[in-house]
């Protein structure tokens, strides 16, 4: 690690956390930048899963349990 990357992650780290996420944001779509494309049919998908869960055409699963199971899936 060069000494100008260890400095700039001294700086990130003393950041606070949404300024951290802030940047996480920022980094990845600096990567891989979002297209309209791809947020419409994260829309739709977020729009569907909704109608399911209010139509009760879904079951909810409370989260305590989802974790126990991948616990116990997983041994951890």
């Amino acid at each position: 690690m060069t000494t100008q990357t260890a400095e700039l992650m001294d700086v990130v780290d003393s950041l606070p956390i949404d300024m951290k996420l802030e940047l996480i944001d920022h980094l990845l779509e600096s990567i891989s930048p979002k297209t309209d494309e791809i947020d419409e049919a994260w829309k739709a998908e977020v729009e569907r899963r909704i109608d399911e869960v209010e139509s009760a055409e879904v079951q909810l699963i409370p989260g305590e349990e989802v974790f126990a199971r991948m616990r116990e899936r997983y041994k951890k």
